[in-house]
């Protein structure tokens, strides 16, 4: 049997001081976060049966650039945000071992603004416009409970939007760091119209050279938020961000020969050839409309809408791309158009004396994205650029044209029950159906019609119970199911000698099981423990790579388990200190293959 265990370990520990001007009150108690992630209604996170975190706004600013997201979610125990320092690439974020196997991007873990999808219904997501500046906090949901939020969700990250100051206020700040290395941001906020009215604004630019040739970055982001109080009873939030990204530079990776020859800041020579570089841009605007029918009962209602452009010049070599009709190039260009909406209702109430909540959904997301391929080099001849006319790093002639169309509908309930004064339980379902449909244009001599469409439905369901021991100690546990389909990437390839895209992959199912503690230790700690074990049947992992093709495939089992522990202590003389330790155990428990170069007359692959 193939026996894969990578095995991580990691502690974290921070000490900073609190603000001042605080009260000694609040310098001498502390209390656990109030949170919406989990159970879509604001609740105290010591009181729900599930591993959810908040990283209050202040946190995330203090003493930070404030570009990534990596910069504050060390602190939070079951998450690695992995920043490669390469402004072409995002960042991949993992929760619990889910999203691992992203190379850029996000996969496996949705991402929210401000209850906005910033995940598209193939799973795939970007954390390049949170906007950190206006962040109120950030929470990190982990386990069983984040499969509520539909398909890939392996855990749940979403960033909250503060409300502008009472009074008009104007804020900036310039930051300069080494290798060029700037940020520039200016925001306003304010209420008007007897408090009827708030809003804030902000704007940022950074910029830097780069610690490596070839990796100059230019990034603006312009992110707002304003909230209506139409009447006592009803609220309109309008929420809006904006991205552009021109032509950052990708250095690409290293050989293990060129790390250790003593220069780290030298660049992969492909990049130079080739020009390897990025360009983004995304808008995104949605609304949520929020009324309360009764004491009772609220209803509340969301759309988003948005666009994202991308244009991608690879290193692809021009032997891969003139070698084979089914090569798509070494330009890549996607041009999305994406959007949705949720509907739900939120009711509580007393059932034989027994307080309940619950909350009733749907919700229907699409994306549609218009993908063409070019050859990254124009005229001459050969595969050596530069060499009888022949210029690389340029979009040259068409290697794919095709539209790929996704939408996807989801039912959910969710509800909670205190049994007694120390029993609580929570659970939900949530029934999803994905429908992928691939339209290919480009039908030209040897290259087929890869064409195709797939659907998957899915059924998750999720419990968990609350015990209180006493007033400062809960014991919880859970336990649920997920699932992950592959994104349009994965399915873009099928193995050779088979036409179309991939419609072979499957959906990633997983079975998790959480226990857990949660303690006040006196006035000033707050202790949370958590053990878990994830079970997966057809896990999606890379198959085969060559000439810029990347075939994926399912691996029929694999397992993780591991431990998290933090602490939050406040300590004397407006001082806090954080700890957070993880450990996480994940391994292939079924045997499977990897080829590197997938060619008719041989293949390189593991030993399985």
């Amino acid at each position: 049997m193939f026996n894969h265990r990578p095995l991580t370990l990691a502690v974290i520990a921070g000490l900073a001081a609190a603000p001042a001007w605080a009260e000694e009150e609040a310098a001498d108690l502390i209390t656990a976060p109030v949170v919406v992630t989990g159970t879509r209604v604001e609740q105290n996170s010591f009181d729900l049966p599930m591993s959810i975190d908040s990283v209050d706004g202040a946190t995330i600013r203090e003493g930070q650039l404030q570009v990534n997201l990596s910069e504050s979610a060390a602190r939070v125990p079951g998450i690695v945000v992995n920043n490669r320092n390469n402004p072409a690439q995002d960042l991949a974020v993992q929760v619990r071992g889910f999203g691992a196997r992203s190379s850029f991007g996000v996969r496996g873990v949705r991402l929210y603004a401000d209850g906005i999808p910033l995940t598209m219904p193939d799973g795939q997501g970007q954390t390049g416009t949170f906007n950190l500046e206006t962040a109120s906090r950030v929470e990190y949901l982990r386990g069983p409970f984040s499969a509520l939020y539909g398909n890939s969700s392996g855990g749940v990250v979403q960033i909250f939007t503060m409300n502008g100051a009472d009074d008009p206020t104007l804020s900036g700040g310039i930051t300069f760091g080494s290798y060029g290395t700037r940020r520039e941001s200016l925001g306003f906020g304010d209420t008007v119209s007897d408090g009827d009215v708030n809003y804030i604004i902000n704007a940022s630019t950074y910029r830097s050279d780069g610690y490596r040739d070839h990796s100059d970055t230019r990034r603006d982001t312009l992110n707002g938020k304003i909230r209506f109080n139409i009447s006592d009873k009803t609220t309109l939030t309008i929420v809006a961000t904006a991205l552009d990204q021109p032509d950052n530079q990708d250095p690409l990776g290293l050989t293990a020969q060129q790390l250790h020859s003593g220069d780290r800041k030298q660049v992969n020579p492909n990049a130079e050839i080739f020009n390897t570089r990025v360009s983004r841009s995304h808008q995104q605007a949605g609304a949520t409309l929020e009324h309360q029918l009764t004491e009772d009962d609220t209803l509340r209602f969301m759309a988003y809408y948005g666009q994202r452009d991308n244009e991608q010049y690879l290193s692809t070599s021009i032997a891969a791309q003139t070698g084979s009709a089914r090569n798509g190039g070494g330009v890549s260009i996607i041009d999305r158009t994406f959007g949705g909406a949720d509907l739900r209702w939120s009711h509580k109430g007393k059932l034989a004396e027994m307080p309940y909540n619950f909350t009733i959904g749907f919700n229907y997301d699409t994306m549609t994205d218009e993908r063409t391929g070019y050859e990254n080099f124009f005229g001459g001849a050969g595969s050596v650029c530069g060499v009888a006319g022949r210029v690389c790093g340029v979009k040259g002639n068409k290697r794919r044209d095709e539209t790929q169309d996704l939408y996807s509908f989801d039912q959910y309930v969710q509800a909670a029950l205190d049994l007694s004064p120390r029993w609580t339980v929570n659970g939900g379902v949530r029934h999803s159906r994905v429908n992928f449909e691939v339209k290919d244009h480009y039908i030209v001599g040897a290259n087929p019609d890869d064409s195709g469409s797939a659907s998957y439905s899915k059924t998750t369901p999720v419990v968990g119970v609350v015990f209180k021991a006493t007033d400062a100690l809960n014991f919880y546990a859970n336990a649920g199911r997920s699932f992950e389909t592959p994104t349009f990437i994965e399915m873009s390839y099928s193995p050779i000698g088979v036409d179309g895209p991939n419609l072979n992959l499957k959906p990633a199912t997983s079975r998790q099981y959480e226990v857990g503690a949660k303690a006040m230790l006196g006035n000033t700690s707050l202790l949370n423990i958590a053990l878990f074990k994830i079970m997966t049947d057809d896990e999606i992992v890379v198959q085969s790579q060559a000439a810029g093709r990347t075939v994926y495939q399912n691996v029929p089992k694999s397992e993780r388990k591991g431990l998290e522990i933090s602490l939050d202590n406040r300590l004397p003389e407006n001082f806090n200190l954080y700890l957070a330790y993880t450990l996480l155990d994940a391994k292939f428990t079924a045997p499977f293959q990897s080829c590197r170069l997938p060619t008719a007359a041989a293949n390189i692959c593991n030993a399985g």
